[in-house]
């Protein structure tokens, strides 16, 4: 890395850019799913008076440990609890859906709460191969049409005057909702930057990827309505306690379900353990600490300093942080510490 170069990183400070929210909607180990959601909206608004920018629910299914499969149904009920907080979706796995169905909801989400709702959307299925097949009906679909699934969810929101197709997509048609592309790979990011839209990487669990594909979003990217230049929220694992020693003891629930996910054995989130050497190999340790090896744990001062250090190296514009604990009332207080190092709240 040149001087020059690494001059230029160091100029963005943390203070400089938003923070978010992604949530997953956790069903911990002895919890229910009412639960959970009662959790994420006392979550949201907990944050939304800390400062934070956007609170995002993602879609995954069949997963024990997840509860926010309808995406767009815990949207409206987080936004339907908070006031002034952006309320998205990180992401709706559009070839899980007909498009028309995703802008007619995203639709009734932007007429209910104007000027308050994303509609990020990836090519992933969330799922297992299984219950892809079971979401998608048409089995022959494998997510390679995701550009053109996009073009047509575009065309329901801004249709084309000259346009002969009589669906319309009602509430939806004309209003202003910015799409988001999702990614972590490369494909969705050189998409992102040819369309002009903003991009999200998921840091959080594909690392290896995060830097190339933040080039590939940049050097593709092309100024359009939505945009005029690159605009990336980069996702990324934070667990902050009040000492270093608590945040690594939190920590283990998060890696004990990444570990459990490795062994093909998806679990509610489980409560933190002593010594987690006990409970992994060698082989699945060095897979859970690579797959989470931009995970951020420790005190205040500790997380401020990583956090610093991982946008010096990816000049993002915005993050978006995931923060998997067991115990709600810990899992408060990591977002306060957040919001007070680094919100300067």
């Amino acid at each position: 890395m040149s001087k020059e170069k690494s001059t230029n990183q160091k100029i963005k400070q943390l203070r400089d850019i938003p923070l978010s929210v992604l949530d997953l909607v956790p069903i911990v180990e002895g919890g229910t799913a009412a639960d959970s959601f009662r959790n994420s909206l006392e979550l949201a608004q907990h944050v939304e008076k800390w400062g934070f920018h956007r609170y995002w629910l993602a879609e995954h299914h069949g997963m024990p440990g997840v509860a926010s499969s309808a995406t767009s149904v815990v949207i409206g009920y987080i936004a339907s609890g908070t006031s002034n907080i952006r309320v998205g979706s990180g992401g709706i796995m559009l070839p899980n859906h007909a498009p028309l169905v995703i802008a007619e909801q995203f639709g009734t989400l932007e007429s209910m709460y104007p000027g308050r709702i994303d509609l990020g959307v990836g090519r992933a299925p969330g799922t297992d191969q299984l219950t892809a097949r079971a979401l998608r009906r048409d089995f022959q679909r494998t997510g390679d049409d995701f550009p053109e699934l996009l073009a047509e969810l575009r065309s329901y929101f801004n249709p084309d005057s000259s346009s002969s197709l009589r669906v319309r997509a009602i509430p939806g048609e004309g209003l202003n909702i910015p799409i988001w592309l999702l990614g972590s790979s490369g494909f969705s990011a050189r998409l992102a930057g040819e369309l002009g839209l903003p991009f999200a990487f998921a840091s959080h669990f594909s690392p290896d990827y995060t830097l190339p594909a933040l080039e590939i979003y940049r050097s593709s990217f092309r100024p359009s309505e939505a945009l005029d230049q690159p605009y990336v929220m980069v996702g990324i694992n934070v667990i902050a306690a009040d000492t270093d020693e608590k945040a690594r003891w939190l920590a283990t629930s998060q890696e004990l379900q990444f570990l459990n996910l490795i062994r093909g054995q998806p679990t509610p989130l489980q409560p933190p353990v002593e010594n987690i050497d006990e409970i992994w190999n060698d082989h699945e340790k060095a897979a859970v600490r690579q797959q989470l090896r931009y995970m951020i744990t420790g005190s205040p001062e500790t997380v401020k300093e990583k956090l610093q250090a991982f946008l010096d190296v990816t000049q993002a514009d915005e993050f978006i942080i995931h923060t998997q604990i067991f115990d709600h009332e810990a899992r408060l207080r990591s977002y306060e510490i957040l919001a007070e190092v680094v919100l300067g709240k």
